[in-house]
């Protein structure tokens, strides 16, 4: 108790806990567009029980991990050695987390662009946009892309800070945003097709991003995130644009 209390008082421990919420927030922006397109492939009876169970189970493996933090360090301990080249367990999370990201983009973006035949597809509201998904598969794949983000997640809350309760704070509320945020991001993906193959393309970047940091080049999180804030915007402009233009071709 008297450990926490020191930590309330200590304005330092205050600066690393915004830190660290900011960063897991951010670090959350791609499971969350993993999540949203992958729950969008389901009924729209089962997407948001899908959408609670992926977050919540991000949030189980986040803590999980936090109390396993001496094991998680040695994740970063080089365990093979190809071509004079080391890789740890983190490593090779990283690079298979990223495979999986570049197979599941491309097949989503082949399907947007060669669509399969209708009876493939849901009827009604969103005939022809979605590509029919269990329930089950879809939990599966959301878990393992669950687990390599938790695990960079974990990674890089013990280099910020050494306090647990700082971490679990910031886990919670990065994991709290996302919940809150996971229907409308979902809901805005699935009503804008060209903004579902922008995230697509997103994904294929973070995937390449992964692999590449699993091979030992590190790629300053900022680039990535910035190159994703100036898609994001070009294509907000280009929203506002197709707007007016529909605005101006109605009768008056």
């Amino acid at each position: 108790m008297d450990y926490l209390i020191q930590l309330a008082v200590n304005p330092t421990a205050w600066v690393a806990l915004a830190t660290l919420i900011a960063m897991e927030v951010v670090l959350g922006i791609d499971n969350l567009i993993f999540i949203s397109i992958l729950t969008n492939k389901l009924p729209e009876a089962q997407r948001t029980k899908a959408r609670r169970i992926g977050i919540g189970l991000a949030l189980i493996l986040r803590l999980g991990l936090l109390g396993t933090v001496a094991w998680i360090v040695q994740l970063t301990e080089p365990v093979i050695h190809l071509f004079d080249q080391g890789f740890s367990w983190k490593d090779m999370i990283l690079i298979a987390g990223g495979l999986f990201l570049l197979w599941k983009a491309t097949k989503e973006i082949h399907h947007s662009v060669d669509p399969p035949p209708e009876g493939d597809m849901f009827e009604g509201k969103n005939a022809g946009k979605a590509v029919s998904m269990s329930f089950s598969a879809a939990i599966v794949q959301i878990l393992l892309l669950d687990l390599v983000f938790s695990v960079d997640s974990i990674i890089t809350a013990v280099g910020m800070t050494e306090h647990i309760p700082i971490m679990v704070i910031a886990v919670v509320v990065a994991v709290t945003v996302m919940l809150l945020a996971a229907n409308p991001l979902a809901e805005f993906i699935n009503h804008n097709p060209t903004v579902v193959m922008l995230a697509l393309g997103f994904l294929i970047m973070i995937g390449m991003t992964l692999i590449a940091e699993g091979f030992g080049a590190h790629v300053p999180k900022g680039y990535i995130y910035a190159a994703m804030a100036f898609s994001a915007a070009v294509e907000g402009l280009n929203m506002m644009a197709r707007r007016s233009k529909r605005k101006s071709r109605r009768p008056h």
